[in-house]
Protein backbone atom coordinates (compact mmCIF):
# COMPACT_ATOMS: atom_id res chain seq x y z
CA UNK A 1 0.00 0.00 0.00
CA UNK A 2 2.89 2.29 0.92
CA UNK A 3 4.28 2.24 -2.70
CA UNK A 4 0.62 3.79 -3.99
CA UNK A 5 0.66 6.85 -1.46
CA UNK A 6 0.82 10.17 -3.65
CA UNK A 7 2.85 12.92 -2.24
CA UNK A 8 2.39 16.23 -3.02
CA UNK A 9 5.45 17.98 -5.39
CA UNK A 10 8.45 19.32 -3.50
CA UNK A 11 6.68 17.13 -0.09
CA UNK A 12 9.68 15.29 0.56
CA UNK A 13 12.38 18.08 0.24
CA UNK A 14 10.03 20.10 2.60
CA UNK A 15 10.15 17.39 4.72
CA UNK A 16 14.07 16.96 4.76
CA UNK A 17 14.42 20.79 5.32
CA UNK A 18 12.24 20.75 8.55
CA UNK A 19 14.16 17.92 10.07
CA UNK A 20 17.53 19.92 9.05
CA UNK A 21 16.06 22.97 10.68
CA UNK A 22 14.79 20.55 14.11
CA UNK A 23 18.54 19.22 14.09
CA UNK A 24 20.28 21.86 14.02
CA UNK A 25 18.10 24.32 15.99
CA UNK A 26 19.80 25.88 19.08
CA UNK A 27 19.51 27.96 21.81
CA UNK A 28 21.38 29.80 24.29
CA UNK A 29 22.99 29.93 27.67
CA UNK A 30 23.84 32.73 30.08
CA UNK A 31 25.83 33.50 33.31
CA UNK A 32 24.31 35.70 35.86
CA UNK A 33 24.93 37.08 39.30
CA UNK A 34 28.85 39.00 38.52
CA UNK A 35 28.20 42.03 38.18
CA UNK A 36 25.38 44.36 39.70
CA UNK A 37 24.91 46.71 36.31
CA UNK A 38 23.78 43.54 34.15
CA UNK A 39 20.20 44.00 35.35
CA UNK A 40 17.51 41.99 37.50
CA UNK A 41 17.33 37.98 37.08
CA UNK A 42 14.11 38.93 35.66
CA UNK A 43 15.34 41.19 33.20
CA UNK A 44 17.76 38.82 31.67
CA UNK A 45 14.75 36.10 31.55
CA UNK A 46 12.23 38.42 30.35
CA UNK A 47 14.41 39.18 27.59
CA UNK A 48 13.28 36.44 25.40
CA UNK A 49 16.53 35.17 24.35
CA UNK A 50 18.03 32.57 26.94
CA UNK A 51 16.74 28.79 27.62
CA UNK A 52 19.76 28.71 30.58
CA UNK A 53 20.21 31.26 33.09
CA UNK A 54 23.36 30.22 35.33
CA UNK A 55 23.55 32.01 38.50
CA UNK A 56 27.22 32.37 39.63
CA UNK A 57 28.90 31.74 41.72
CA UNK A 58 28.91 29.49 44.87
CA UNK A 59 32.66 30.58 45.37
CA UNK A 60 33.37 28.35 48.53
CA UNK A 61 32.94 24.67 49.60
CA UNK A 62 34.11 21.83 49.79
CA UNK A 63 36.84 20.76 52.52
CA UNK A 64 34.60 21.26 55.31
CA UNK A 65 34.18 24.88 54.55
CA UNK A 66 30.27 26.52 54.99
CA UNK A 67 29.54 27.47 51.34
CA UNK A 68 29.37 30.86 50.18
CA UNK A 69 27.36 32.14 47.90
CA UNK A 70 28.92 35.39 45.92
CA UNK A 71 26.21 37.06 43.80
CA UNK A 72 28.41 40.18 43.41
CA UNK A 73 26.94 43.58 44.19
CA UNK A 74 22.91 41.95 43.21
CA UNK A 75 22.72 40.48 46.90
CA UNK A 76 23.99 39.44 50.12
CA UNK A 77 23.42 36.24 50.76
CA UNK A 78 24.35 36.68 54.55
CA UNK A 79 22.32 38.45 55.86
CA UNK A 80 19.35 36.89 53.52
CA UNK A 81 19.36 39.26 51.20
CA UNK A 82 19.20 36.93 48.47
CA UNK A 83 15.83 35.09 49.63
CA UNK A 84 14.00 38.37 47.82
CA UNK A 85 15.81 36.24 44.00
CA UNK A 86 12.71 33.67 44.51
CA UNK A 87 10.00 35.23 42.90
CA UNK A 88 12.82 35.84 40.24
CA UNK A 89 13.41 32.55 39.73
CA UNK A 90 10.13 31.10 39.47
CA UNK A 91 8.96 33.98 36.90
CA UNK A 92 11.73 32.42 34.86
CA UNK A 93 11.27 28.52 35.30
CA UNK A 94 7.59 29.62 34.15
CA UNK A 95 8.41 30.68 30.73
CA UNK A 96 10.16 27.35 30.06
CA UNK A 97 13.61 28.99 31.53
CA UNK A 98 16.00 26.69 33.41
CA UNK A 99 18.14 28.40 36.27
CA UNK A 100 21.39 26.74 37.66
CA UNK A 101 23.32 27.46 40.24
CA UNK A 102 26.97 27.32 38.66
CA UNK A 103 29.69 26.06 41.78
CA UNK A 104 33.32 27.69 41.44
CA UNK A 105 34.44 30.46 38.66
CA UNK A 106 37.62 31.74 37.96
CA UNK A 107 38.37 32.92 41.87
CA UNK A 108 37.43 31.53 45.04
CA UNK A 109 38.30 29.07 47.34
CA UNK A 110 36.51 25.32 46.77
CA UNK A 111 37.83 22.15 46.31
CA UNK A 112 36.64 18.38 47.07
CA UNK A 113 39.05 16.28 49.80
CA UNK A 114 36.66 12.62 49.40
CA UNK A 115 33.98 10.87 48.51
CA UNK A 116 32.61 11.59 51.53
CA UNK A 117 33.37 15.66 51.15
CA UNK A 118 31.43 15.64 47.73
CA UNK A 119 28.47 13.19 49.38
CA UNK A 120 28.28 15.96 52.16
CA UNK A 121 28.45 18.84 49.34
CA UNK A 122 25.73 17.04 47.55
CA UNK A 123 23.42 16.93 50.15
CA UNK A 124 24.22 20.54 51.12
CA UNK A 125 23.09 21.35 47.74
CA UNK A 126 19.88 19.57 47.37
CA UNK A 127 18.73 20.49 50.95
CA UNK A 128 19.80 24.57 50.34
CA UNK A 129 19.25 25.15 46.42
CA UNK A 130 17.18 22.02 44.79
CA UNK A 131 14.27 19.94 46.00
CA UNK A 132 15.29 19.46 49.63
CA UNK A 133 14.40 21.36 52.78
CA UNK A 134 16.74 23.61 55.14
CA UNK A 135 15.95 26.37 57.33
CA UNK A 136 18.58 28.29 55.75
CA UNK A 137 17.95 28.84 52.33
CA UNK A 138 19.91 31.08 50.63
CA UNK A 139 17.37 31.90 47.66
CA UNK A 140 14.57 31.27 49.80
CA UNK A 141 11.68 28.56 48.63
CA UNK A 142 12.64 28.64 44.82
CA UNK A 143 14.06 25.29 43.89
CA UNK A 144 16.24 25.71 41.16
CA UNK A 145 16.64 23.07 37.93
CA UNK A 146 20.41 21.85 38.37
CA UNK A 147 23.50 22.46 38.91
CA UNK A 148 26.59 23.87 36.97
CA UNK A 149 30.02 22.34 37.51
CA UNK A 150 32.49 25.77 36.40
CA UNK A 151 35.90 24.16 38.24
CA UNK A 152 39.01 26.41 36.97
CA UNK A 153 41.41 25.76 39.45
CA UNK A 154 43.18 22.41 38.60
CA UNK A 155 42.27 20.20 40.63
CA UNK A 156 39.94 17.55 39.33
CA UNK A 157 39.82 14.99 42.50
CA UNK A 158 36.12 13.68 43.68
CA UNK A 159 33.72 15.86 40.75
CA UNK A 160 33.05 12.61 39.46
CA UNK A 161 31.95 11.50 43.20
CA UNK A 162 30.07 14.91 43.17
CA UNK A 163 28.49 14.60 39.67
CA UNK A 164 27.33 10.72 40.74
CA UNK A 165 26.14 12.25 44.14
CA UNK A 166 23.88 14.91 42.77
CA UNK A 167 22.33 12.57 39.87
CA UNK A 168 21.18 10.08 42.41
CA UNK A 169 18.72 12.86 43.96
CA UNK A 170 16.48 12.69 40.74
CA UNK A 171 15.58 9.62 42.13
CA UNK A 172 13.76 11.56 44.38
CA UNK A 173 11.21 13.05 42.26
CA UNK A 174 13.05 16.00 40.74
CA UNK A 175 15.29 16.27 37.67
CA UNK A 176 18.80 17.41 38.40
CA UNK A 177 20.15 19.09 35.19
CA UNK A 178 23.76 18.64 35.47
CA UNK A 179 26.04 21.00 33.33
CA UNK A 180 29.61 21.99 32.86
CA UNK A 181 31.97 24.37 31.61
CA UNK A 182 35.11 23.25 30.67
CA UNK A 183 38.18 25.19 28.83
CA UNK A 184 38.61 24.28 24.92
CA UNK A 185 41.65 22.22 25.38
CA UNK A 186 40.90 18.61 25.57
CA UNK A 187 40.68 16.85 28.62
CA UNK A 188 39.89 19.61 30.68
CA UNK A 189 42.15 19.66 33.38
CA UNK A 190 39.81 20.73 36.31
CA UNK A 191 36.88 18.14 35.03
CA UNK A 192 38.09 15.69 33.01
CA UNK A 193 37.21 12.88 35.14
CA UNK A 194 33.80 14.52 36.18
CA UNK A 195 32.73 14.65 32.07
CA UNK A 196 33.71 10.92 31.73
CA UNK A 197 31.12 9.94 33.78
CA UNK A 198 28.29 10.63 31.21
CA UNK A 199 25.95 12.13 33.57
CA UNK A 200 26.31 16.01 32.36
CA UNK A 201 22.96 17.06 30.32
CA UNK A 202 24.57 19.69 28.86
CA UNK A 203 28.33 21.11 28.45
CA UNK A 204 29.43 24.23 27.21
CA UNK A 205 33.38 24.43 26.23
CA UNK A 206 34.64 27.70 27.19
CA UNK A 207 36.31 28.92 23.60
CA UNK A 208 38.12 32.27 24.58
CA UNK A 209 40.88 32.71 26.40
CA UNK A 210 42.45 29.54 25.04
CA UNK A 211 44.19 31.08 22.06
CA UNK A 212 44.84 27.14 20.92
CA UNK A 213 41.26 25.97 20.25
CA UNK A 214 39.47 28.80 19.37
CA UNK A 215 38.54 31.30 16.48
CA UNK A 216 40.99 34.12 15.77
CA UNK A 217 41.55 36.35 12.74
CA UNK A 218 38.69 34.11 10.78
CA UNK A 219 40.45 31.34 10.52
CA UNK A 220 37.95 28.39 12.60
CA UNK A 221 40.36 25.78 12.15
CA UNK A 222 41.10 25.12 15.63
CA UNK A 223 38.10 25.65 16.77
CA UNK A 224 36.32 23.67 14.95
CA UNK A 225 38.89 20.71 15.36
CA UNK A 226 38.25 20.95 19.28
CA UNK A 227 34.59 21.15 19.04
CA UNK A 228 35.25 17.62 16.98
CA UNK A 229 37.24 16.25 19.92
CA UNK A 230 34.77 17.68 22.68
CA UNK A 231 32.16 15.81 21.11
CA UNK A 232 33.67 12.20 20.29
CA UNK A 233 35.20 11.99 23.34
CA UNK A 234 32.95 12.37 26.06
CA UNK A 235 29.23 11.15 26.12
CA UNK A 236 26.78 14.21 26.82
CA UNK A 237 23.57 15.41 25.85
CA UNK A 238 24.13 18.60 24.15
CA UNK A 239 27.85 20.66 23.48
CA UNK A 240 27.40 24.26 23.57
CA UNK A 241 29.94 26.80 22.02
CA UNK A 242 30.68 28.88 25.17
CA UNK A 243 31.82 32.55 23.67
CA UNK A 244 32.52 35.83 25.24
CA UNK A 245 29.66 38.10 24.79
CA UNK A 246 31.69 41.58 23.94
CA UNK A 247 35.23 42.23 23.11
CA UNK A 248 35.79 42.94 26.64
CA UNK A 249 34.44 39.86 28.23
CA UNK A 250 37.53 37.95 27.74
CA UNK A 251 41.00 38.17 26.44
CA UNK A 252 40.57 36.24 23.16
CA UNK A 253 37.97 34.05 21.33
CA UNK A 254 35.72 36.78 20.63
CA UNK A 255 33.93 36.18 17.62
CA UNK A 256 31.92 38.89 15.34
CA UNK A 257 27.96 37.93 15.24
CA UNK A 258 28.13 37.67 11.35
CA UNK A 259 31.19 35.24 12.12
CA UNK A 260 28.97 33.43 14.30
CA UNK A 261 26.35 33.12 12.29
CA UNK A 262 28.10 32.77 8.44
CA UNK A 263 30.94 30.97 8.85
CA UNK A 264 31.31 28.36 12.60
CA UNK A 265 28.19 27.53 13.51
CA UNK A 266 27.33 26.11 9.84
CA UNK A 267 30.94 23.99 10.25
CA UNK A 268 29.82 22.55 13.69
CA UNK A 269 25.49 22.03 14.03
CA UNK A 270 26.58 18.72 12.01
CA UNK A 271 29.03 17.97 14.28
CA UNK A 272 28.04 16.21 17.98
CA UNK A 273 25.42 16.92 19.86
CA UNK A 274 24.76 20.45 18.76
CA UNK A 275 22.87 22.30 21.71
CA UNK A 276 23.22 25.75 21.47
CA UNK A 277 25.31 28.37 22.14
CA UNK A 278 26.89 29.97 25.94
CA UNK A 279 27.51 33.36 26.59
CA UNK A 280 29.91 35.01 29.39
CA UNK A 281 27.98 36.99 30.54
CA UNK A 282 24.84 38.54 30.64
CA UNK A 283 26.44 41.81 31.78
CA UNK A 284 28.45 41.77 28.41
CA UNK A 285 25.49 40.65 26.88
CA UNK A 286 23.44 43.77 27.63
CA UNK A 287 26.10 46.24 26.54
CA UNK A 288 26.71 44.38 22.76
CA UNK A 289 23.00 42.64 22.78
CA UNK A 290 25.50 40.16 21.35
CA UNK A 291 22.31 37.62 22.27
CA UNK A 292 20.43 39.45 20.30
CA UNK A 293 21.70 39.55 17.45
CA UNK A 294 22.48 35.75 16.56
CA UNK A 295 18.95 34.22 18.54
CA UNK A 296 17.56 33.86 15.18
CA UNK A 297 20.79 31.87 14.08
CA UNK A 298 21.72 29.43 16.75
Amino acid sequence: MAGNLKWPPGFSLLLIAGMVGIASAGNIAVYWGQNGGEGTLADACNSGNYAYVILSFLTTFGNGQTPVLNLAGHCDPGSGGCTGLTSDIQGCQSQGIKVLLSLGGAVGNYGLSSTDDANSVASYLWDNYLGGSSSSRPLGAAVLDGIDFDIENGNSAHYDDLANALSGFSAQGQKVYLTAAPQCPYPDASLGPALQTGLFDNVWVQFYNNPGCEYANGDDTNLVSAWGTWTSSVNAGNFYLGLPASTDAAGSGYIQPSDLTGTVLPAIKGVGNYGGIMLWSRFYDVQNNYSGQVVGSV
